[in-house]
């Protein structure tokens, strides 16, 4: 330890014998100032010595912090609180029952992407994407499938960056708007997506009834013949389809964990149906013999076993020539056989390409010949007709709810390990994955199947059979069975996650009218929002047909997605400073386009269903906002605007922002020279650079003197001060205020300064680094302006070094450094990430040092270190420094010395101009009580002679005692120490952040001097420094 001290630190000669000079030229209180140096010296080591026995615990190494350690934690406390967090909220558990095993966390593939991959494979894939590749073509199909998958694909993207801002609890999209659009927004699209869940659990249920009655037991039909009259095909639907809702209420009311077990097999069944249909389409690659189509002309037939398939047949003859008088184009046409499934080596793939929609009530034909499909006369026979009109948008709505289910992973992020790492993989893998097995099918099947055939929904020309079941291998129960079993789950976890959903919403209470749902049974199970989804799901049921169900439900979830990529594209933006998604592959401009793709496909597929979403989701949304409020509406667009404006303030002033919402709001306290220009003009292009362009900062300087003088200059220095925000493009506003003293100037633009809720949280102030040459006293309205900030709650940021900070229009490489030493909102984190928004700090890389006390774990703190900052989506390398107990130097005791022998010539030459200010006063008053006559009263001479008598004999004593005061020892201590590691690891770095030591509790001039004092040996040898105070509250978070 070097024992020389830096030369502005040592009090020299020449300062010692002016001191002296100007004790004996004012020695009127000279025997005062013995003693009363003596009893100030006593008094202060009383009170040191108590407070050194309340403060024995501080780590002798960090005793600088012990005022902020009472009362903010050190990190190493604050880390290990925090490392082992739970993100759900806990249940109730009784104090008497043993303690469950730790639950096992899930990983990527069994949290996210096998559960997404059931949900997105669904009834749609098995019973109508043959026919929309039939009726759109493979070119238009494929289109469809892309344009969907796109769709899903950006919002999956959006939706990751969202997911991994933080720590998302269980909740899906719903949670994630909420919190990202706020209360509104979240609750139209909660309510969007449960409607969208609820119906498509009609979807499925309705879809399984297909199955089983047109597919398994067509035998089963209680209205009759359904292949002959679409109504009666859709009364049993309807029917058989509310006795499946009642049974799988039922089923979801008394067992949800059958349910949840039950996902595993409906999970298998639907990856084994797959991989059947892709083992069959090469098994016949060459085509089928067991399958063949009865072809009248260019028409199919249906109801006509194939072995009369000949126009002489006497069915064929008996139905198309009653009463000896034949149908026309049954006479200008003959019957042929038509393989049904052709392989892929037949070519068929290119009578597949062009797409084939027809209107209701058209003949499904080859070509699109107008003789070929119109119906010219009164009956249709058993030739297979359009059942809808059909177009490119209709069948994007149809198809569009077979790659739905893409929240699933992001619902189950409470039960993953690591959910901002599996919730993007493991979505973005599934929809690769099921898009990938789309995409090929559409193309397998135009390669594969006749178009006649693909084109019949429900197989009536081959008996009724499953187009795509009779092209798996090893035959078509595989399919029929396995679809129905996953449509059944589908269905159970639809209605298993909308009342759990529905009653989320209600106990945010931002629905009031939903308050009943909020309740639970005794079970903890939601009775009544399963009571509301089945009514809401037997409303699904009774439209009875799959294809109203699926354009319909696509509306709720392409809105729900499109609020999804809004709220990705605002907060990408606005670029608050919560928004640090650890997903980088984002970018506003892909969830613009996602939220295009949206609206576009929801308008294009149908516009009357469109609106009935977008006006769910309007009437909500006012709702909530507007649910016990006044309107209030000015005159014209001004008066608008002006009620707009003072509506927010009002708003922000109802309570203190959210963590998330917390952003600097800065003012800048400029110092002015005699010239009334600011001293340090890089102090507002650090401020340009710490907001990045974004938010609020008002510049203020205070001039000196009586405002009814100077008020002229007051103007010119606002000017001067508007133009220097110009040049540093400092976005915000600027004022000048004349007060009588600087100090209680300063205090008062802090307490005041702002307009309701905009009002700024955080002061920046230059250090006042000539603090040892401006006379008495001078840091006193630095350290006064410290307490104020602190008072009023505000966070305070102090560069050192600004002359050297770099400029705006700069760019610079290199390391900024972090060093945490108490936890005080996490301030300290936050501003490194704001200054690398801005491009003269982007290049820097982030490290964090922290200083682990003596029973500390560094390994342990260390890592725990590391897992708060990956939650905080912030990049930095992590060191923790162990100092070492070591003895106290002679270096520290000699600086401390010279410290406090400072401080005691600088109160005698206070005491003195103090003393002889009160003696003159005394005998001012004494000369006023003067009689008439001239003659002085006796106390007044008494009090002249005391004075020529001290003028005489001076006795003056500077006492300062050889050893150092032990609380100023341990103080400086840590400075020194602290500084020795500081500048050992971050002596290179283009920024040293640190926290700035609380101010002294006691109003002393010797204990304020001591602090500056002990900040000027803390950062000595550092270029830049940012010494930063937090305002007593979070402003990071590691939650979304």
């Amino acid at each position: 330890m070097p024992t020389n001290m830096p030369d502005r630190f040592q009090v020299t000669k020449t300062d010692e014998e002016t001191v002296l000079d100007y004790l004996q030229d004012e020695s009127a209180s000279g025997k005062l100032l013995g003693e009363t140096l003596d009893d100030l010296q006593n008094d202060s080591r009383d009170v040191r010595n108590v407070e050194e026995n309340q403060k024995s615990s501080i780590d002798p190494n960090l005793y600088l912090y012990d005022d902020d350690l009472e009362t903010r934690p050190h990190i190493s406390t604050f880390i290990s609180s925090i490392a082992n967090y739970e993100n759900t909220i806990p249940a109730a558990t009784d104090p008497d029952a043993k303690p469950p095993p730790p639950s096992a966390r899930m990983g990527t593939l069994i949290g996210v992407f096998l559960p997404c991959i059931q949900n997105i494979f669904g009834v749609i894939l098995f019973i109508r994407l043959t026919w929309v590749v039939g009726t759109a073509g493979a070119v238009c199909g494929f289109l469809i499938v892309l344009t969907c998958c796109c769709v899903t694909m950006l919002t999956a993207i959006s939706m990751s960056a969202i997911a991994t801002n933080g720590v998302v609890p269980a909740g899906g999209s719903y949670f994630m708007i909420s919190r990202s659009l706020g209360p509104e927004f979240g609750g139209a699209v909660g309510m969007l997506f449960y409607t969208g869940t609820t119906l498509a659990a009609a979807m499925y249920i309705v879809g399984a009834v297909e199955i089983v009655l047109t597919y398994m037991a067509p035998w089963a039909s209680i209205f009759g013949d359904f292949t002959k009259d679409a109504e009666a095909m859709y009364n049993n639907f309807r029917v058989y389809g509310s006795l499946l809702l009642c049974f799988m209420g039922l089923i979801v009311f008394l067992g949800v964990k059958f349910v949840n077990k039950f996902a595993t097999v409906a999970l298998a069944c639907v990856i084994f149906s797959i991989i059947a249909v892709y083992i069959g389409i090469f098994d016949n690659i060459h085509g089928n013999e067991k399958l063949y189509l009865c072809v009248l002309g260019k028409r199919l037939l249906k109801d006509i076993p194939i072995e009369n398939c000949t126009k002489e047949d006497p069915i064929l003859v008996d139905m198309y020539c009653p009463d000896r008088k034949c149908d026309d184009y049954y006479l200008n046409n003959n019957v042929t056989k038509v393989k049904g499934i052709k392989g892929l080596a037949s070519g068929v793939f290119y009578d597949n390409i062009m797409p084939s929609f027809l209107e209701k009530g058209q003949f499904i034909s080859y070509g699109r010949n107008s003789v070929d499909i119109e119906n010219i006369g009164s009956q249709s026979y058993n030739q297979i007709m359009a059942d809808i009109t059909t177009s490119f948008t209709l069948l994007i709505g149809i198809f569009f709810p077979s790659v739905t289910g893409i929240m699933a992973g992001s619902n189950r992020s409470g039960d993953l390990a690591d959910a901002q790492k599996s919730i993007p993989i493991g979505t973005i893998c599934a929809i690769l994955t099921t898009s990938t097995v789309y995409l090929t099918s559409v193309l397998f099947f135009a390669g594969t199947v006749d178009n006649l055939l693909l084109r019949d929904k429900y197989g009536q020309s081959i008996g009724g059979k499953l187009v795509v079941a009779n092209i798996a291998w090893p035959n078509q129960w595989v399919i029929l069975i396995g679809s129905f079993l996953s449509t059944l789950g589908a269905g159970l976890q639809s209605l298993t996650g909308a009342p759990r959903l529905l009653q989320a919403i209600a106990k945010d209470e931002i629905i009031p009218f939903l308050a009943p749902f909020a309740k639970s049974s005794n079970r903890g199970e939601p009775v009544r929002a399963l009571l509301l989804t089945i009514v809401i799901c037997q409303c699904g049921i009774l439209l009875g047909n799959v294809d109203l169900l699926a354009p319909l439900l696509s509306m709720f979830f392409l809105m729900c997605y499109g609020f999804v990529n809004l709220a990705c594209a605002v907060q990408t933006l606005l670029r608050t400073p919560n928004w640090r998604p650890r997903f980088k592959f984002y970018h506003w401009s892909l969830s613009l386009i996602g939220l295009t793709l949206c609206i576009s496909v929801m308008i294009m597929t149908s516009w009357y269903f469109a609106l009935i979403a977008m006006g769910m989701a309007i009437v909500i949304y006012k709702y909530i906002e507007y649910r016990g409020a006044e309107k209030e509406w000015g005159d014209g667009i001004r008066g608008m605007a002006l009620t707009a404006a003072r509506y927010s303030l009002q708003r922000l002033e109802e309570g203190p922002p959210h963590t998330k919402n917390w952003r600097p709001q800065i003012l800048v306290l400029s110092k002015l020279n005699e010239n009334l220009l600011p001293k340090y003009r890089k102090i507002f292009s650090f401020a340009t650079q710490l907001k990045a362009g974004k938010g609020l900062t008002i510049c203020v300087s205070v001039i000196k003197g009586d405002h009814t003088k100077i008020a002229n200059k007051a103007v010119d220095a606002k000017t001067t001060l508007r133009k220097y925000m110009t040049d540093e493009k400092v976005k915000g506003f600027c004022d000048v205020l004349v007060a009588q003293e600087i100090g209680e100037g300063l205090s008062s633009v802090i307490q005041t300064i702002g307009l309701g809720g905009m009002k700024p949280n955080t002061v920046i102030i230059g250090w006042p680094y000539s603090w040892r040459q401006e006379g008495r006293y001078s840091w006193k309205t630095f350290i006064q302006t410290v307490r104020t900030v602190a008072a009023c709650h505000m966070a305070l940021i102090v560069p050192k070094g600004i002359n050297f900070y770099p400029e705006s229009n700069h760019k610079i490489g290199g390391n900024i450094d972090i060093w945490w030493i108490v936890h005080d909102g996490g301030l300290l984190m936050l501003l490194p990430f704001l200054l690398k928004q801005h491009r003269t700090w982007r290049n820097c890389k982030l490290r964090i040092f922290t200083v682990a006390q003596i029973e500390d774990n560094s390994i342990q703190m260390k890592k725990d270190l590391k897992t708060f900052l990956y939650h905080l989506r912030i990049e930095a390398d992590v060191e923790v420094v162990e100092m070492n107990n070591s003895d106290i130097s002679a270096y520290t005791y000699e600086r401390t010395l010279m410290m406090e022998q400072r401080n005691q010539m600088l109160r005698a030459l206070g005491l003195n101009k103090k003393e002889n200010s009160k003696v003159d006063t005394q005998n001012e008053e004494k000369r006023n009580s003067i009689q008439s006559d001239g003659a002085e009263s006796t106390e007044a001479s008494d009090l002249r002679t005391n004075k020529d008598e001290s003028t005489e004999k001076p006795d003056v004593n500077i006492k300062s005692s050889a050893k150092p005061d032990e609380f100023n020892v341990r103080r400086m201590h840590t400075a020194i120490k602290l500084n020795e590691v500081i500048i050992e690891k971050s002596q290179d770095a283009q920024l040293v952040i640190m926290n700035l030591p609380g101010p002294p509790r006691e109003v002393r001039a010797e204990r304020e001097s001591n602090y500056m004092e002990f900040l000027e040996v803390l950062t000595e040898g550092l270029e830049k420094v940012l010494m930063v105070r937090g305002g007593g509250r979070e402003v990071i978070t590691i939650y979304s």
